[in-house]
């Protein structure tokens, strides 16, 4: 059965229009060209590439890969959506979600745990980072974040706060990071029409809507073990308020496809085929 896969991010006319028609792009839409939706795909990999020297990813986009980039791609760039991505270790998760926050232009965000990491830095991260780029710069965020950075669990406390209502109790308790806020947003609107007669509370009230509405978390999570059971009971927004993308194991023919893309450079290479089938079994 194919897939039904819907997105704005290839170009795409109706398949029973004019030949002739041209296509359209920016229109959400059927995408029913698998070949047009795949070099689009893997175009858009090569522009990644090209910009990010220091990450660069070495994908082989079988269908099965693409599925995930639009189904990633289509809940972030829904108002308020956040995606729980459910999948073992190595079932590129991470890379996948990379390659769609791309492709929608989004900025992405990451922690970088260290032995130094602690409740404090993750807070300054929040404070600083995350909730600065959102709210003050307004630029469309996505918060990736992998079970194993989950190193306390207060961590997710917070995020099941961002997925609920879309910040943080208390997360600004000293006055001097709250006035650097008011000033920064002051100026940030001060071309906004009838911003004069906003008190302190509209502002402020303006920021948290702004980090609302601009924030998106993206969970990749591994269903293995009891960690993952008891964290969905404790923070039910992580399911309540996050669309569902299971990564289940990758079918025969992309085992086939990533074989056949690593293998055909290998010069004087004697029955290819077999080499490949046995790749697919092991």
């Amino acid at each position: 059965m194919q897939p039904l896969l819907f997105g704005s991010f290839v170009a795409c006319c109706h398949p029973n229009g004019d030949k002739e028609q041209k296509a359209y792009v920016d229109v959400y839409c059927e995408l029913w060209n698998t070949e047009l939706l795949k070099k689009t795909c893997e175009s858009m990999l090569e522009d990644f590439n090209g910009i990010n020297h220091s990450k660069k990813m070495n994908l082989v986009l079988f269908m099965s890969a693409i599925e995930h980039v639009v189904k990633i791609n289509r809940i972030i760039t829904t108002e308020f959506g956040h995606a729980l991505l459910m999948g073992v270790g190595g079932s590129g998760r991470k890379s996948l979600s990379e390659l769609a926050i791309f492709i929608s232009a989004f900025d992405s965000f990451q922690i970088e745990i260290s032995k130094a990491y602690d409740f404090n830095a993750w807070r300054d991260d929040m404070r600083n980072k995350l909730f600065m780029s959102c709210g003050v710069d307004e630029k469309q965020t996505v918060f990736l974040l992998n079970d194993t950075q989950i190193i306390m669990e207060s961590f997710l406390e917070d995020v099941n706060n961002i997925l609920n209502n879309g910040e943080i109790p208390n997360l600004y308790a000293e006055q001097e990071d709250i006035a650097n806020i008011m000033d920064n947003m002051r100026e940030v609107n001060k071309n906004t029409p009838g911003f004069k007669n906003w008190g302190d509370t509209e502002i402020w009230q303006d920021f948290l809507n702004k980090c609302k509405a601009n924030v998106h978390i993206v969970l990749a999570m591994s269903p293995i073990g009891d960690d993952f059971k008891r964290r969905l009971r404790m923070f039910p927004s992580l399911v309540n308020c996050c669309a569902i993308d299971y990564f289940l194991p990758w079918p025969k023919e992309a085992l086939k496809t990533v074989a056949e893309v690593f293998l055909k450079d290998i010069k004087d290479l004697p029955e290819l085929d077999g080499i490949v089938e046995t790749c697919v079994d092991m």
